[in-house]
């Protein structure tokens, strides 16, 4: 009977792991390129960060300890 080859194995699993975090990248750069799938472009209100920054989300003051 054959020796198992372990340093083929742990070869095939380094390309498997390399080959999925390739594809992950590649994936998330399409995401960051092209519009959400929710309809919503760069320059609404819920996706624009600039416009967040500009529009500080009004919160109700609350009560302190001393007054």
């Amino acid at each position: 009977m054959a020796a198992p080859n372990y340093g083929y194995e742990k070869r095939q699993k380094e390309l498997a792991k390399k080959k999925k975090k390739e594809e992950k990248l590649r994936d998330k750069a399409m995401r960051k390129l092209s519009p959400s799938a929710d309809g919503l472009a760069p320059g609404d209100p819920e996706t624009d960060v600039a416009s967040l920054e500009r529009d500080a989300p009004t919160v109700p003051d609350l009560p302190t300890k001393n007054g």
